[in-house]
């Protein structure tokens, strides 16, 4: 469904009544089109106490992905990246102000800030108290910067394995995803898919299996055409009713389809027995909600969302990774929920079942990296404009949409492009994270 308050703000007259009124003023976002792939403007580095990665300033544009940073821009920048790794103390916090309170304002409309930080140093709370204020800096940031414009915090172990998390933070990929914090830890060298072929930053997948859970349609549809458009032999699943429709999809992409239900006891086994070369990257899209207060609640509503929503992931992500399906070097990316973060009146169930999700990650990740050389992390969609939503009522809808620092809804390409950054080759040290694909949600974020 359209929206038609977001295009009412787009205009002289609309701008006008909402300034007058206070009302919300949501700027259209600018999103990856192959026409124009990247952000227009200058990449402008600043650093704020000494910097602890260890880098030159040129070194660190060559770690993050040759990203043109210049500590000089002659024109408006499209980004500010902020090296604050080295910030231990309150004293050198304060050069955090100094060196983006002259240029914020200046950000172009849809740009991006993003600051870098260092993991918090359980030995010396001074690093760890300030390091810890940075977040409350970036969420603040992002609540006030406005016209489109994102505000991140990206903790660094190694700014090496930085280059897809800065890849994807500093373009239009990431145009609803503001106010979070993302770990980069160390990559191991072991990770790599032997059968990768050479990293091609436009196709990162190319030479990669993914199977998409619930892909017949809305957002798992999006995150299949966008694995498929970085290069991924895709796998669209859904369940048998649905067939035609996965079908539909499998031949657009050029992948297939696979009809099966997933919360059958021997999904696991029947997923690895159509996939005898392996799989790379399995994405848990697949949900279902069965709304209603708990007093009100029986008991087939509560189990029939637990069973597909989190049993299901449980199930078949354990029996992909004991049998090898999945790869070294794989990555496994499920769908949690701001639900599951912050809940939601009349959905116990689903919130229950997407908080579980967040275990999942949390526990799983560090042992699945180790063991098979296989990351775990999880996307957490806020209010995406989807068929589901668009079925709100008005007024909910209306309230979904505005409670956000951009003010609108997002989209599921949105869900997607977060998905395929986490699928990556490229993330490897990125594990354990739970990303809100939220725009910033002023309830959870």
């Amino acid at each position: 469904m359209a929206d038609r308050y977001l295009s009412f703000t787009g205009t002289a007259p609309g701008r006008l009544l909402t300034r007058r009124l206070g009302l919300p003023q949501p700027a259209a976002l600018q999103r990856w089109t192959p026409e124009r792939p990247s952000l227009k403007g200058a990449r402008l580095l600043l650093t704020a106490g000494k910097s602890d990665l260890g880098l030159t300033d040129a070194d660190t544009r060559t770690a993050l992905g040759s990203l043109d940073l210049t500590t000089a821009p002659s024109e408006k920048p499209a980004a500010v990246v902020l090296d604050a790794t080295g910030v231990r103390d309150v004293e050198t916090l304060a050069e955090v102000h100094a060196a983006l309170h002259p240029v914020v304002r200046s950000v172009a409309d849809s740009g991006r800030v993003v600051v870098l930080g260092a993991p918090l140093d359980p030995a010396d709370h001074h690093q760890a108290a300030v390091q810890q204020a940075l977040e409350g800096f970036t969420r603040s940031l992002g609540k006030e910067i406005g016209r489109g414009r994102t505000v991140n915090l990206v903790r660094l172990t190694d700014a090496h394995a930085a280059e897809s998390t800065m890849r994807f933070l500093l373009s239009p990929r990431s145009a609803y995803v503001s106010g979070q914090v993302v770990e980069v830890g160390s990559a191991p060298a072991d990770v790599t898919a032997p059968h990768d072929p050479p990293h091609d930053p436009d196709r990162p997948l190319t030479g990669r299996t993914a199977l998409v859970t619930g892909a017949a349609r809305g957002i798992g549809e999006a995150v299949a055409e966008t694995l498929a458009r970085d290069g991924a032999r895709v796998v669209v699943l859904d369940v048998p009713q649905a067939e035609q429709d996965a079908r539909r999809v499998a031949d657009r992409l050029g992948g297939t389809a696979l009809a099966l239900d997933i919360t059958a006891p021997d999904a696991g086994t029947r997923i690895a027995a159509a996939l005898p070369d392996g799989l790379d990257v399995l994405v848990h899209n697949a949900g279902i909600t069965r709304d209603r207060r708990l007093v009100n609640m029986p008991a087939e509503r509560w189990s029939s969302v637990l069973d597909v929503n989190l049993a299901s992931v449980l199930r078949t992500t354990d029996a992909l990774l004991e049998s090898g399906t999945l790869r070294r070097g794989g990555r496994v990316v499920a769908t949690a929920s701001i639900a599951g973060l912050a809940g939601n009146a009349g959905q116990t169930n689903y919130g229950a079942s997407k908080a579980g999700i967040v275990g999942l990650v949390r526990a799983l990740a560090p042992r699945a990296l180790a063991e098979h050389g296989v990351t775990v992390n999880a996307v957490a969609p806020g209010f995406v404009e989807t068929k589901m939503t668009a079925a709100i009522p008005l007024f909910i809808r209306e309230a979904g949409r505005r409670m956000n620092s951009l003010a609108q809804g997002g989209l599921p390409i949105d869900v997607a492009e977060t998905t395929a950054w986490l699928a990556d080759p490229g993330s490897s040290g990125v594990n354990g994270q739970v990303v809100r694909v939220c725009g910033q949600s002023l309830l959870g974020a």
